[in-house]
This record gives structure tokens, C-alpha cells and sequence, in this order.
């Protein structure tokens, strides 16, 4: 297991990611001050966002499907803990978005690769 959304688990059977990226942001408060800096006041933490991103090759690893059982978690709306591959809790985070770039098309139309971004951030 590499990191897991829910009961959704990120693994070689799935969906592997081979990047993450995280972006954590704080809010600071600023009033202009006439002949000085501004004034600057912490008012508390700001976004959280995991970007994760990967790229399916079904034929070797990874499942069609695992794609849509993300769309359909992100339809919930519902919040989900994420989990490292230690078991430690990162935070609790909403799929705000799922994009997918399929490549090498069959004659059906299955994509022998599907690379994808998964955006998380994280709720209260």
C-alpha cells in the first residue's frame, strides 16, 4: 500500500501514484499603514492541497476501473481520511478533481495508458 483515500487503496493492483505534491498555505491579515509597512496579523491555517499523479498501464499494473471508484467517491462529496503506506494518518481530504490524459488506444477504444492527477484538500 502506498497511501490510502477511504477505503480506496493506492497499490499496484489499483491506481500507483509516482509523484506527490503538496501545497500548505497561511492566511496573514494585512491592513495598509500610511508611511510604513503594512500591518501584518496571523489569522490561521490556509489551503492544504496533495496533488497525486501517476499513470495506469493495465496491461502491467493498475485496473481500468480504478479511475471511475475515484469518480464515484468524489460524487459522494464526502471527506476521507488519507493514509501514508505507515498507516499515519495525513489528514482528511475532499477529491476536488480527476484529470486523465489516455494514450495508445486500442482498436475498441481501451487506452493501453491512462495517466492521471488526482487534487485533494483537506477539510476540518
Amino acid at each position: 500500500m502506498l497511501f490510502a483515500l477511504g477505503m480506496f487503496v493506492f497499490d499496484s493492483n489499483t491506481a500507483l501514484p509516482d509523484s506527490l505534491t503538496r501545497r500548505r498555505d497561511w492566511r496573514h491579515e494585512r491592513t495598509d499603514r500610511f508611511g510604513a509597512r503594512a500591518a501584518s496579523q496571523f489569522t490561521g491555517p490556509g489551503e492544504d492541497r496533495i496533488t497525486l499523479a501517476g499513470t495506469l498501464v493495465p496491461e502491467l499494473l493498475g485496473d481500468y476501473s480504478s479511475i471511475e471508484t475515484l469518480a464515484e467517491l468524489a460524487e459522494d462529496g464526502e471527506a476521507l481520511p488519507l493514509l501514508d503506506g505507515r498507516h499515519v494518518k495525513i489528514g482528511t481530504f475532499t477529491i476536488d478533481a480527476i484529470d486523465e490524459d489516455k494514450s495508445n488506444l486500442t482498436d475498441d477504444g481501451r487506452a493501453r495508458q491512462n495517466a492521471f492527477t488526482i487534487t485533494l484538500t483537506r477539510v476540518a
